[in-house]
């Protein structure tokens, strides 16, 4: 008798963990990326050399739409657009920054927002020159903190100074959430969104959760930077958000003595890869030792040296993107 209970217990541990293996194996299946791991799986079947390249595109799009979150507007915001680069380090926050002070100069009461959504670095709050905790509305919503003209928010605002975010993926996707979904942004006509580098969870959750007029990629003329760049291209085309176009940043740099132009980081390689890709080469911005200056001191080019080279360009490829995202 007692052989048997000894016996039945046994059944019923292995059942329960079991049960735990499929139901971890189920959340792990359903979650966002897996999706997307196992629509490149199936395309890359024995069936995928039966089909031309528009039905494969079509049959990934139909496997990525099942099962995923239903995109969703923000209230009161007209125009989203993500700026992202496949590698850190090639200027995008700086980039995105100049985008959205240039933006707003594109039009009459042009009301712009700033997200900072790279959780692990966020840069905006020094950038930007801004401090302190967002107060909440009336709403229970959390109030971004405005400089120059345009509205913030930053995990940077809601951490102390010099403290390590150590948090999984999960914790980090619904900080994101948090802060697009529960930050008063209204009105608002554009929400730029400085994304982190490379092709990860962040991007993919804001990508299938949030409805985005466009996506700007920026990167330098080197080779090791344009092979990631042409992933995030790539990735931005799987999950149909539109390419505004790229952008090439510290293309050249002139000397302030001599006027001699050396291309520090190669010539031409984002030409190139628009051309290749075929979308469109925003603008090249210089490499100038002032827009480094301008960002640590919380003074941007655009807004510190708006006659300068760069923050020229940074005006001309705002306009650009004004010009895509209207029609979207």
């Amino acid at each position: 008798m007692r052989a048997d209970c000894r016996q039945e217990g046994r059944l019923q541990t292995l059942n329960n963990s079991y049960r735990l293996i499929m139901l971890q194996n189920l959340s792990w299946a359903r979650s966002p990326s897996r999706l997307l791991m196992r629509s490149i799986h199936t395309m890359q079947g024995p069936d995928a050399k039966k089909r031309t390249p528009e039905e494969l595109k079509r049959h990934q799009q139909e496997l990525m739409a099942k099962s995923l979150p239903k995109k969703k507007a923000l209230p009161g915001v007209k125009h989203v657009v993500l700026v992202a680069s496949g590698k850190g380090g090639v200027g995008k926050s700086t980039t995105a920054v100049n985008l959205a002070l240039a933006m707003t100069r594109m039009g009459p009461s042009l009301n712009v927002g700033l997200l900072d959504a790279d959780i692990y670095g966020p840069s905006i709050p020094l950038m930007m020159n801004l401090e302190g905790r967002p107060d909440v509305s009336s709403n229970k919503k959390m109030v971004p903190l405005t400089n120059y003209g345009v509205k913030c928010m930053s995990m940077g605002f809601l951490v102390e100074p010099g403290q390590a975010v150590v948090w999984r993926g999960p914790m980090v996707m619904g900080a994101t959430e948090k802060m697009i979904f529960q930050t008063d942004w209204q009105p608002l006509d554009y929400l730029v969104i400085d994304l982190p580098p490379g092709t990860g969870d962040i991007h993919l959750s804001i990508a299938q959760s949030l409805e985005v007029s466009g996506a700007v990629v920026v990167s330098t003329p080197q080779r090791v930077a344009l092979a990631d760049a042409q992933k995030g291209v790539t990735m931005f085309d799987k999950v149909n958000i539109p390419m505004l176009g790229l952008v090439e940043n510290m293309n050249a740099f002139v000397c302030g003595g001599c006027g001699e132009v050396s291309h520090v980081f190669g010539h031409d390689g984002v030409t190139s890869l628009a051309h290749e890709l075929q979308v469109p080469l925003l603008g090249s911005v210089p490499l100038d030792p002032r827009v480094m200056r301008a960002c640590d001191e919380g003074k941007p080019l655009v807004i510190s040296h708006p006659e300068s080279l760069p923050a020229k360009t940074y005006l001309d490829i705002a306009q650009k993107v004004y010009e895509q995202s209207s029609t979207e």
